[in-house]
């Protein structure tokens, strides 16, 4: 059985992924297409965090949150390996969209986004709410 303070920080970081999917939205549909896959990224990214928390596991690094997520969950096969593809695109494009100079964000590239990090919510969403964890 899950601790109960590190359910309640899960909870909360999957309420966090939501409100930054709806932001992720909001900004895609004002043509804001770079924030808005930023805001696709950390949705994901906080799915994960909310994965890890209820093993009490978190890192400072992104890449520490991305290694841990596909080796204890995607590896076992508890979700399945599209994810670790929507994690890398999703890391691949918003690191080109925050620092790199002259990189432009398509109105598709940042509804691909958009579409996997809404998938990558519903999976968690359902695991998280599937046996009470």
């Amino acid at each position: 059985m899950t601790d109960p303070l590190w359910k309640e920080l899960s909870n909360y970081r999957l309420k966090t992924a939501g409100e930054t999917l709806a932001a992720a939205q909001l900004l895609f549909e004002n043509e804001k297409y770079k924030d808005s896959i930023n805001r696709s990224y950390y949705t994901i990214f906080h799915c994960m965090r909310a994965i890890l928390a209820l093993e009490g596991a978190d890192y400072k690094k992104h890449s520490g949150v991305i290694s841990h997520f596909r080796e204890n969950y995607i590896k076992n096969g508890v979700f399945p390996k599209e994810l670790s593809e929507f994690i890398g695109q999703a890391s691949l494009i918003r690191n080109q969209s925050d620092y790199e100079d002259f990189f432009l964000a398509s109105k598709e590239d940042a509804e691909k986004q958009m579409q996997n990090a809404a998938r990558f919510l519903e999976t968690v969403t359902a695991y998280l709410n599937s046996e009470g964890k």
